[in-house]
């Protein structure tokens, strides 16, 4: 049985930083893509970031150049380093792990509030 649980979210100033963590149980780690999404009330589920099993990365366009997706496979975990924040990043930030054969799993998601 897959799980995906996340950590690190918090509230933080604008300009500040917070890093999350997704540890991951029950899968062949490595060889899946992993990624964030986030999604603010009202609004639809959208991708932050992701990293495939090679270490190659892609960004929306919102973060890139703030945001840092890593991971460790040797610990089974996802990071997300977040940078110079602001209050449009607010959300709930979600854990994916998606299989070469079609699984995709979530996390049950964590809150991150930027506000002064």
């Amino acid at each position: 049985q897959v799980q995906l649980v996340e950590s690190g979210g918090g509230l933080v100033q604008p300009g500040g930083s917070l890093r999350l963590s997704c540890a991951a149980s029950g899968s062949i780690f490595s060889i899946n893509v992993m990624g964030w999404y986030r999604q603010a009330p009202g609004k639809q589920r959208e991708l932050v970031a992701r990293i495939a099993s090679g270490g190659s990365t892609n960004y929306a366009d919102s973060v890139e150049g703030r945001f840092t997706i890593s991971r460790d496979n040797a610990k089974n975990t996802v990071y997300l380093q977040m940078n110079s924040l602001k209050p449009e990043d607010t959300a709930v930030y979600y854990c994916n792990e998606d299989t070469p054969w079609g699984g995709i799993y979530w996390g049950q998601g964590t809150q991150v509030t930027v506000s002064s």
